[in-house]
C-alpha cells in the first residue's frame, strides 16, 4: 500500500481535482479510475491472464509473488474433470522449482478437492467460502507467508477476486475454463462477469485488452 492508501496505485493529481488519475508501479498491473476503484475495487483484479502458465516463474519473480492461493474449477481444468492435464503439472512443477509456494483453495468439498491436491502434490484448503477472506487469512497465517507477495488466482470475480481483495493481497483473474461446464449457481454468475468487463476494461499481462471467452458450445 503507498501513501496514498489505494495498494498498487499512486496519485498522478492532486487529490482536490474532480477527476483523479493513477498511475501504474508495474507496467502489468491494472490500474483503474478514482471513482471504479471506489465502487467497485472488491471485484477489481491486480493483473489477468488468458491461462494460468502465462503466469510464469519469471513474471511472478518479477512481480514480487512467492506465495500463490490456487484455485482449482475453471482455472485450473473443467469443472467436471477429475484429473489435471499434463500441460497445468508441468506449470506447476515450475513454479515449485522456481521455489513458489502453492496451495490450492476452493470453495469445493474436501474429497474432492482433496484427489486433486494429491495428483499435483499440494497443499489444499477446501470449503474456504469465497469470497469471505477467511480462508486466504488461515493458508497465509498457517504458513506465515508475506501477504505483500501473496496472490490469489482464479477464474470468478465475485468469489477469487473478492476474496483476495478483502483479504488484503494481490489478485489474478484467469480466463474461466469451459465455464458452461459449473453448476447452475456459478453460470448464473457469468453473464454479470462479462457485463463487468465490457463496462471496466482490464488489461492482461499479455498487453492485450479483451474480454473473457464466450463459454464453448458442448
Amino acid at each position: 500500500m503507498n501513501s496514498n492508501g489505494y495498494p498498487g496505485f499512486r496519485m498522478s493529481q492532486p487529490v482536490n481535482q474532480s477527476v483523479i488519475s493513477f498511475q501504474k508501479e508495474n507496467p502489468m498491473e491494472n490500474h483503474y479510475p478514482f471513482l471504479i476503484w471506489l465502487f467497485l475495487w472488491p471485484f477489481l483484479p491486480n493483473y489477468k491472464v488468458n491461462v494460468v502458465n502465462e503466469l510464469t516463474p519469471a513474471i511472478l519473480h518479477q512481480l514480487d509473488i512467492k506465495y500463490i492461493l490456487l484455485d482449482v474449477d475453471c482455472t485450473l481444468k473443467r469443472y467436471d474433470a477429475d484429473v489435471l492435464e499434463d500441460w497445468v503439472l508441468e506449470w506447476i512443477h515450475s513454479l515449485r522449482k522456481a521455489d513458489i509456494q502453492i496451495c490450492l483453495l476452493s470453495n469445493g468439498k474436501g474429497k474432492r478437492i482433496g484427489k486433486i491436491a494429491e495428483q499435483c502434490q499440494l497443499p489444499y484448503e477446501a470449503m474456504a467460502l469465497k469470497p469471505l477472506p477467511n480462508g486466504c487469512w488461515r493458508v497465509i497465517k498457517r504458513n506465515q507467508w508475506n501477504k505483500k507477495q501473496t496472490a490469489m488466482v482464479g477464474d470468478q470475480l465475485f468469489a477469487d477476486v473478492a476474496a483476495g481483495n478483502l483479504a488484503g493481497i494481490r489478485t489474478v483473474h484467469v480466463t474461466p475454463i469451459h465455464p458452461e461446464t459449473e453448476p447452475i449457481f456459478t453460470r448464473v454468475k457469468r453473464p454479470l462477469e462479462r457485463l463487468f468487463f465490457r463496462l471496466v476494461p482490464v488489461q492482461k499481462i499479455n498487453g492485450k485488452n479483451d474480454q473473457p471467452a464466450e463459454p464453448a458450445a458442448e
